[in-house]
């Protein structure tokens, strides 16, 4: 059979008839998850990405890369916590960047509170009138899941505040914390995977912490006049010394957003701002529906990355799978667990301080070497 032999410069042999020979393809009932991918890296189009990102990302967890989860959209309104929790558990994820949501919603699953299937074509006038959120097609309850779940959000802030007037965080800060107390009080602590991003010390960022409940319910604490201020500042830098720290590092994606630009704009802190020459993460697998031409982030391609320093390189160890994230990211899991061991846990948030002042001394070190600089022109 015929293997491909992209240069990784350009395509001179991608106008050639080189390519690996498409196998006609063959389904059974016992076939395996580990055959399924195979079937979609030897077919074409987006079946084809979705192989080579399942491949790629057993690369990243084989290679020891320090690995980073980026989640967008709304994907624990559909239980998908669980798969992040496996993910946690294999110690295939080191650390995480989410949205408020994700964190907020896969907490009803801790404490056991409703959540529905519902549907996509209804009167939301008449959902409203029943106290029925809805998520497309996931229903959640304004009064037995909302409700309920703010009051046991204040209960942590209120227990770990004590009588402080103001506290200053950081979104990882405010995970553990989040993560600590599900894993002592919750009716179900192991459907939840802030817990055991507590449990194995998997750091958590939030990166639009004001944009979701779990800010919306500090409300009462700041009216009543006490403070929760989050170090916007001190986790990027800690972000930045999570990559500058380890051998090789590597991001999977799901959606795009805040949370893809987080992980990714490590690349330019380092270079563009303190001038630490790293060069980027090493690799790098989106699965998005988003579009590349409209100028958005979420669909900015991950060669576009490289132009910023966010990558090391455009031209290889990227994969970007265009669909449905809740229809791929599975899938793309449960290759990973099927065919690789679990993990070593790398257990960063022990190691934020160490890693913080590492970086810290480095950028001391070239501030003396730029001002030596300067001093002799």
């Amino acid at each position: 059979m015929h293997k491909a032999n992209w240069s990784s410069n350009g395509s001179s042999d991608r106008h050639s008839f080189t390519g690996k020979d498409i196998p006609y393809a063959k389904i059974s009932k016992d076939m395996s998850i580990e055959q399924l991918i195979e079937l979609y890296a030897s077919a074409g189009y987006n079946a084809r990405r979705l192989g080579e990102a399942a491949k790629l990302f057993y690369k990243m967890i084989d290679d020891d890369a320090t690995i980073c989860l980026t989640v967008a959209g709304a994907m624990t309104p559909i239980g998908y916590g669980g798969i992040i929790k496996e993910l946690i558990d294999h110690g295939f994820v080191d650390w995480i960047i989410s949205t408020g949501a994700n964190i907020y919603h896969d907490a009803h699953f801790a404490w056991n509170l409703p959540v529905k299937q519902g549907h996509y074509d209804v009167d939301d006038d008449i959902l409203h009138k029943k106290n029925i959120v809805r998520i497309y097609d996931v229903y959640i309850k304004e009064d037995e899941t909302l409700q309920v779940q703010d009051k046991i959000i204040q209960e942590i802030f209120t227990y770990y505040s004590r009588d402080d007037e103001t506290l200053t965080l950081t979104t990882a800060e405010i995970s553990y914390m989040l993560g600590k107390y599900v894993k002592g009080y919750a009716k179900s602590p192991d459907r939840s995977f802030i817990a055991s991003a507590y449990e194995h010390d998997v750091p958590v960022y939030i990166s639009t912490f004001k944009d979701s409940s779990l800010a919306l319910d500090l409300i009462p604490f700041r009216l009543e006049g006490k403070r929760v201020l989050i170090d916007v500042v001190r986790e990027i830098v800690e972000q930045a010394a999570i990559v500058y720290n380890s051998k090789s590092n590597g991001a999977l994606e799901i959606g795009g957003g805040v949370p893809k630009n987080t992980a990714q704009q490590t690349g330019p802190a380092l270079d563009q701002i303190l001038h630490l020459n790293h060069g980027g993460l090493d690799y790098i697998i989106q699965l998005t529906d988003a579009r590349p031409d409209s100028g958005g982030l979420s669909g900015a391609t991950l060669q576009e990355g490289k132009s910023w320093g966010k990558v090391k390189t455009s031209h290889a160890n990227i994969v970007t799978v265009y669909g449905d994230a809740s229809i791929t990211f599975p899938l793309l899991c449960l290759y990973a667990i099927a065919k690789h061991e679990p993990r070593r846990h790398k257990r960063l948030y022990s190691r934020l301080a160490e890693y913080y002042n590492k970086l810290k001394k480095e950028y001391e070190m070239y501030v003396v070497r730029d001002e030596r600089a300067r001093s002799t022109d």
